[in-house]
This record gives structure tokens, sequence and C-alpha cells, in this order.
């Protein structure tokens, strides 16, 4: 464990053990004159040798309401003073202990009502959780340290009764297998059409997304419902998509000058955001608009994602090749320093007319619409004259650049970077080889750096990997990411690493139901094995997972992980149906399940858009990239609802899609096939078009 291994270092005169952590968010309170130490047996043989409880902190290097909490409590000597006396004090970063977070999140969500960070538990010295909440103001959390001192001293066995109360509730709201009431099978067309029409009946019609304030961005419902219109030609799931891109594009939540998207909306109308930029969203995202622009042609969604696929490269990139997870809230301490504008500021860098001409493009107005006279940007419409508007863009991102600006929380998540790698591998596919490069780059790096004897590292910081075991969503994530990279480049390692992080998956994280455990059944044991198949933020493991192993059957044939998805899928019948929000990338492979498998092979196409670092004696790199032939960028913009699509020569060797596909009469040729039947192969990309054209 992490804990057991750090020396001690004395900071400041007290006992603070954060010195040497590897997590950003850790390193912010190492100079608190808390006593924190890094969660371990270390931390647990203390609380039992001292005979007191444990203060579990837990928190992330971005949140903005976890400085606050910071400043006013952590760095206050009299509140160290208290905890320091009367606690073992844990700090966690959620980011790189997901499975701690998750177990006393459902114990915070449980108790109050409501979750969010920052979480602060406190904890029996087994781990059992006794009390729980989130951010608590400096006079609250006072009170909160003096009453639950006096309750350990005073009514000790009530104290760890309800501890024992807490976690039996815990593990009867664990989810298991569906229950055997609902009838739930492998989701098929009646269940995708109940999921819609719940979607619908939620959806904002005034302001786009699904829900009142806060707005977050529903990435993986909008994936869904787009493979939903490419099904059946839905419309009504095609104007929710449009509806929600637009709304969320142009308000104050998408980084007008910059690009990127801030992780959510304060109100319901996208204007105001909580402003860290997250890897996850960003990720999620690129994807979502990238497939808006590959079936309509939209500009609006072509722009964006291209910013985006920029953004995560310029202000994400790492030097070894990865991305970091978060751009933080604040600036300096004061949320949205860095992005909001007054006029008088615009006036600053723009001439007279062009200030007020940006004001009135950008809806920065004289009473704000953020904070203190300042105003989100948003771009409410384009501007008429696209060189105006780029020179204005310019000139306020310099003068912007020369702001204070927010911290970056440089730690490398296998599976964040693992949807970065699958969206910038399709963009580099769709729109740029550049982006696919810089996907190649991250997949180096986690089969390099992540992957320690066969099993994936949480984090890695650096260069160097951190010591938190992969939980499901980095076998997932990752794997997603690699069978991307293969579809895009044909390249046998990146099925093959996929295809054993798979393997390691289903042999480690399986319930034995179909479904799978969030931590490995060789994991640090918790008071709870964390498990839940729902979708978040980010990708569930068991959502992730199923896709994973959706698409590798697909790309190998494989009927038996077909099937694995298919059973992890049920999920989408008993609770997709009811709780469509929050199940989205789940329906999303339910779309592909039912609509393929979809094979796409072309043989005799140099060009599948491969982009590749040419080693050289300096720092720079070399794009190399064939020119994508007329097959394959049909193939690729037109392909089904979860298609896999793979180009190079016939029988290549190690990839099993080109296997026994020869060229026809001589030239280059596409194999489509659905559902394990193949069409005859053909060499014109009109008949190519009518057959990806053809609905299950």
């Amino acid at each position: 464990m992490v804990g057991a291994l750090l020396p001690w270092s004395m900071i400041g005169g007290m006992t603070n053990r954060l010195a040497l952590a590897t997590s950003p968010y850790l390193q912010q309170h190492r100079d608190n004159p808390v006593d924190w130490q890094e969660w371990g047996e270390t931390a647990f043989r203390e609380a039992r040798d001292r005979d007191v409880p444990v203060l579990l902190s837990v928190g992330y290097a971005a949140c903005h309401w976890c400085h606050v909490m910071a400043h006013d409590s952590f760095e206050d000597e009299d509140i160290a003073t208290l905890m320091n006396k009367n606690f073992v004090n844990v700090k966690v970063d959620r980011e790189e202990r997901p499975d701690i977070d998750a177990v006393y999140m459902q114990a915070t969500t449980a108790l109050t009502g409501h979750g969010g960070w920052p979480m602060t538990c406190l904890l029996t010295p087994d781990g059992s959780p006794f009390f729980a909440g989130t951010f608590f103001p400096r006079a609250q959390f006072q009170s909160l340290l003096i009453s639950a001192t006096r309750a350990w001293d005073e009514q000790r066995d009530e104290v760890l009764a309800a501890g024992q109360r807490i976690v039996t509730a815990l593990a009867d709201l664990t989810p298991t297998a569906p229950p055997a009431a609902s009838g739930a099978g492998v989701p098929g067309i009646a269940e995708l059409d109940a999921a819609a029409t719940r979607l619908a009946a939620a959806y904002d019609e005034k302001n786009g997304g699904f829900g009142a304030a806060p707005k977050f961005p529903p990435s993986m419902v909008l994936e869904s419902l787009l493979r939903r219109y490419e099904r059946t030609g839905d419309t009504d799931a095609l104007r929710m998509v449009e509806g929600t891109c637009e709304a969320m594009a142009r308000g104050g939540m998408y980084d007008q000058l910059a690009g990127g998207f801030a992780r959510y909306s304060v109100d319901a109308s996208w204007v105001v955001p909580h402003f860290e930029k997250m890897l996850y969203d960003n990720a999620l995202l690129l994807r979502v608009y990238l497939h808006w622009w590959r079936l309509t042609g939209s500009p609006l969604a072509e722009r964006i994602a291209r910013e985006t696929a920029d953004f995560l490269i310029r202000d994400l990139g790492t030097v070894d090749g990865g991305f970091a997870s978060a751009l933080d809230a604040d600036t300096d301490g004061v949320e949205g320093l860095t992005y909001a504008w007054t006029p008088a500021q615009l006036a600053q860098v723009l001439d007279p007319a062009d200030a007020e001409r940006a004001a009135d493009l950008l809806n920065v107005t004289a009473t704000g619409t953020f904070e203190e006279g300042a105003s989100t940007l948003q771009l409410r419409a384009d501007a008429t004259d696209a060189l105006w508007w780029e020179s204005v863009r310019g000139r306020l991102l310099a003068a912007r650049a020369q702001r204070p600006q927010p911290t970056r929380d440089d730690k490398v998540v296998t599976a964040w970077n693992g949807l970065a790698i699958a969206a910038l591998a399709e963009a580099g596919m769709l729109l740029e080889s550049r982006y696919l490069l810089a996907a190649r780059q991250a997949g180096e790096l986690m089969l390099r750096t992540h992957l320690v004897d066969g099993r994936l590292r949480r984090t890695s910081r650096d260069g160097v990997a951190g010591e938190a075991a992969g939980v499901a969503e980095d076998y997932g994530d990752l794997a997603e990411g690699l069978l991307m990279l293969h579809q895009a480049t044909a390249e046998p390692r990146w099925l093959e690493a996929a295809g054993n992080l798979l393997g390691v998956a289903l042999r480690h994280f399986a319930d034995g139901d179909g479904g799978f455990f969030d931590t490995a059944d060789d994991a640090e044991q918790l008071v709870q094995r964390p498990k839940d198949p729902s979708d978040n933020a980010a990708p569930s493991g068991q959502s992730a997972l199923a896709s994973a192993l959706l698409t590798y059957s697909a790309l190998t044939g494989s009927l038996s992980h077909r099937t694995a998805a298919e059973r992890a899928l049920q999920v989408v019948s008993w609770l997709g149906t009811s709780q469509p929000r929050f199940l989205g990338w789940a329906l999303a492979a339910a779309e592909g399940l039912v609509a393929g498998p979809v094979q796409l092979a072309i043989v005799g196409e140099r060009g599948s858009g491969t982009a590749r670092a040419v080693a050289g004696s300096g720092t720079s790199t070399e794009l190399t990239a064939a020119a994508t032939g007329p097959l394959t960028a049909l193939a690729w913009r037109q392909r089904p609802p979860g298609a896999v699509v793979v180009t190079g020569e016939p029988d290549a060797p190690r990839v099993p899609l080109l296997q026994f596909r020869p060229l026809v009469a001589g030239s280059a040729a596409a194999y489509v096939c659905y559902g394990m039947v193949c069409d005859a192969p053909t060499t014109s990309v009109s008949a190519l078009a009518t057959a990806l054209a053809r609905r299950p």
C-alpha cells in the first residue's frame, strides 16, 4: 500500500506525510498543518494503536470546493490541532483511488441523500464509516470534530454498532444480477425503444440537455441517440442531439477562445460553468461532435470537434505522450478569473468598434452573466465575418494568456487516456492524421508504463507508474482505445494488447452473473467490494468492458467475447429502460449489439491514414501518412452503429478481419458483413455506400 511505503516528512513543524505523494491533489495539502497521510495499513494501524477514529477526506485537484475547505479548515491551526489530536487523518485523490471513493461515496449518499466532493467520512479503525458528509464550513467542521470526539470517547459501543449497520446496509445496496421477476435478458429493439421514450420525456426542449440545473454534458446519452438515429432514422433522437450539442457549444460551458468544455453548467441554460476542464468530458464530447459531423456534415460540429481535439493535445498533452487529468476550476483561488470578461477588459485589448462588436457577439454585458459584473463568453451565433472573428479571437486569447492560469493536474489516468485514444484515433481517420499520431503516442505510453507484469496501474506521473491498481474502467476504456488504434492502423499489437486486457478483466473482475465488479478479486479488500453498473460522468467499468468486448468480438469473430458483452448488457433491460440517463454508454453499446456485428474489411488501399513518429536524434516528430483510399474514407464516414473497419493488405498477418479476403480482379475491394453474414466484395464506392445504408 502506498501509505506504508512513504517516509514521514516534517513540514512546517508538523508531521505531514504527503511530501512524496505522486498525486497533485495530495501535493496541494503537503503544507497543511494537518498531519495528513495516504490511505494504507500504516494509517489504520496507527488508529488502532492510538485508539482514535480515522478522518477520511476525499477530493481531487481541480475541485473548487475542495480548495475552499482546504483554505477555511485544513490551513487553520486550531482546526488542525483538533484533527491531529483526535483522529488519524487520511487524504485520498478520488481519481487515483476510485475504489475507495466509490465505497465511501455510497455511504455518504445513503446517509445524506446526496454526494459530491470534498467528501468527509469518519471511520472506525477497521474502516467502517459511522459518519459521512461533503463540504463543511469551518464552524460546522469544528463542531463536527468536537462532537465526534465526544461520541467516540463516551458512546463507543453505539459508534461501533452504527459503523457495522452502515457496512451491512451498503452490502444490501450493491447491485447483483437482474431481479428474477424482471425477465431481463439481452436487450433488443423493444428495450432501446423504451429507453428512447424515457429520454424524450426528460429532454429540455428550451435549453437542450436533460433535467434541470446543474446541467452536466450528457455525452454518453448523446452517443446512444446518434447510434439510434443511424440505426432507425429516428429524427427525434437526432433533434435531441443537435439541440443539446449546439446549446453546449454556444454557451459559456465551452471555451469560445481556446476550445474545450468545462465540467458542467451551474444553470439550465449552459451559461455559467463550473470551470474545471476534465479529460474524460472532452474525450467523450470530441467523439460526440465528431459523430454528429460525420452524420450530418454540420460545420459547427466539425469546428467543435477540431477545437476540442486541439485542446486535448495542446493543453492536456504531457511530455511523455499521455494526457493530463484536468485543468483546475480556480485560478489563484478565484473561479473564472482566467476566463471571464467585462466590457472594459475587452476595450483594453480591442479598439472601440471591435470591442463593442465583440461584446455583442459574445454576450458580455454591463451587468455581467457571471460574478462581479464579469461575463462568461457565449457565441450564440457564428460571426458573419469569419476573418474578423478569427482576428478578434486571436487577440483576446493572447491577452488571456497574460492572465494568471489555472493549474493542471498532470496525473495520467489510464481509463481517461483510453477514452482520449479512441476519440483522437477516430478524429485522425476523419479529420487530420496528426490526431492519430497523438493517439498512438498515448497508446504506447499505456503499454510501456501503465501495464506492469500484465496488469494495469491506475495512474502515472512524469512517466512513472503509480502504485494503485487499475480498476474495471481502466481495462475497459483502454481496451476501447487500443481497439480503435487497431482499426485506424491495422497494427496487430493494439488488438493483441486489448485482447490481453479483456482476458484479465474476465478472469479477475467478473461477478459470475454477467456483470463486473469495479475492483479485481485480488485487489486490496475494503469494507465492501465496489460495484456500480451505472454510467456517471464517465462510463462505468461494466459498460466500458461490455463495449470493448463487443468491439473485440467484431474484430476477431470471437463468439465468447460477444456472449460476455451480451450478458453484461442485460443491465439495459432491467435498468436502462427506466433510468436511461445513467446508462448512456451501455445503451450505445446495445445499439451496436442490435445493429451488428457489422464488419468492414478493405484490402488493397495502402492509406489507412496511419501516422507514425519517425525516430531521430532530436525531439521533433514527423508525420508520414499515405492518402486514404476512397473505400476506406467512405467506410469511416458512413459506418453503421458499432461497426468495425480495418484497411490493409490481403491476409495481413495477425489481423483477423483481413484474413481470406483477396483483391478483386487485382483491385482494392471492400468486404461488408452484417451479423456474421457477408455480402459479395465490391470495388465500387457507390455499391459500398448502398451496403452501408442498410438498416437492420
